[in-house]
């Protein structure tokens, strides 16, 4: 795992002055260990009976729809406001100033799917919260919430109690 986190990037003060972002691009760019990442992620997940993956816009489409391809499932697309074409459900959630909303297009779930929900990082844990609110509001059986990476110092799976939470990679920074 070591070799992995050595491939995520850190950028001080992005977005704004105090925020260590971790930039994922770089493992990204990497084949062997963006492969590495998404067979660790997606494998566990074999005998699973997995029906489809859903990744949260944007990075977690790159997670999600690598899952998906390695798991032989379909891959759902959580969206922000607006950016879907066809009949949607929202879920709106807190942000630092103000709020946002996500969409799913209202036929993608059928009452007992099972889904894992992918993203790239869990931060505070609020989009991931708001979109097991919106899934399991239509009916999906949340198998897990899957990340790349969690900054553990923000605490975001106080956020998602009673999910099962994993995550390839974890920061204390």
């Amino acid at each position: 795992m070591q070799n992995l986190k050595k491939r995520i990037r850190n950028v001080p003060d992005f977005p704004k002055k105090g925020i260590q972002f971790k930039d994922i691009t770089t493992l990204l760019s990497d084949p062997a260990s963006y492969q590495r990442a998404i067979d660790l992620m997606a494998h566990r997940h074999f005998d699973k009976g997995i029906d489809a993956v859903v990744g949260v816009e944007a990075r977690g489409f790159i997670m999600g729809a690598a899952m998906a391809y390695k798991l032989g499932t379909g891959v759902l697309l959580v969206r922000k406001k607006g950016k879907l074409p066809h009949k949607t459900v929202s879920v709106s959630y807190a942000l630092e100033y103000g709020k946002d909303q996500l969409e799913i297009h209202e036929d993608s779930i059928t009452p007992g799917m099972r889904i894992i929900v992918a993203d790239d990082v869990l931060a505070t844990g609020g989009t991931m919260a708001a979109v097991v609110e919106m899934l399991t509001s239509l009916g999906a059986r949340i198998v897990e919430c899957c990340f790349l990476a969690e900054l553990t110092s923000l605490d975001g799976r106080s956020k998602l109690k009673g999910q099962k939470v994993f995550s390839l990679l974890k920061f204390d920074d």
